[in-house]
C-alpha cells in the first residue's frame, strides 16, 4: 500500500485541531478562560498548518480524484462538496471568532464561537472520511487540478 504522506499529515492536523477545539470548549464552559484561550489558539495553529499543507499540495501537485467504483462517484462528490462547504464556513467563522476574541468583543466571540466550534467539530470527521475514501478504502485516482477532482471531471 502506497503511503500518501502529505494527505496523512494534513488529516492528522485537522483531527488534532478539532481535539483542541473540543477541549477548549470544555474548558470555557467550566470557566477556565486561560486554558480555553491556549487550546483554541493551538486548534487554530493546527488548522492553519492543515490549510498550508492542503493548499501547497493542491497548487503544486493537484488533487487526487476518487478511485472508487463508478456507482459511488456521485455520492462521494456530493459528500466532498458538503465537506468543502463545511470546512470553508468553519474556517471563516473560526477567523471571525478569533478576531472578536483579539478585539475583546467577548459577547460576539461567544455567540459566533459556539457555531464555529460546532461546524469545526463536524468538519473534522467528514475530512477524515474523505481521506479514508480517497486513500484507504479505494486506491487513489489520478492527481488532477482541484476543480476537476471536486466535480469528478
Amino acid at each position: 500500500m502506497e503511503m500518501h504522506i502529505l494527505p496523512t499529515i494534513s488529516t492528522m492536523f485537522i483531527v488534532i485541531s478539532a481535539i483542541f477545539v473540543g477541549f477548549g470548549w470544555y474548558h470555557i464552559v467550566r470557566g477556565n478562560r486561560e486554558t480555553h484561550q491556549k487550546l483554541m489558539v493551538l486548534g487554530a495553529i493546527f488548522a492553519l498548518a492543515f490549510f498550508i499543507i492542503y493548499m501547497s499540495r493542491t497548487l503544486f501537485e493537484g488533487n487526487t480524484a476518487f478511485g472508487g467504483p463508478e456507482s459511488l462517484k456521485l455520492p462521494y462528490h456530493l459528500f466532498l462538496f458538503f465537506h468543502i462547504t463545511l470546512a470553508t464556513v468553519g474556517g471563516v467563522l473560526g477567523l471571525i471568532t478569533l478576531w472578536f476574541a483579539y478585539k475583546n468583543k467577548f459577547l460576539k466571540h461567544k455567540k459566533i464561537g459556539r457555531v464555529a466550534a460546532i461546524v469545526w467539530l463536524l468538519t473534522a470527521p467528514t475530512g477524515v472520511l474523505v481521506y479514508v475514501l480517497l486513500y484507504l478504502m479505494y486506491p487513489g485516482g489520478t492527481t488532477k487540478p482541484v476543480i476537476d477532482a471536486i466535480f469528478g471531471l
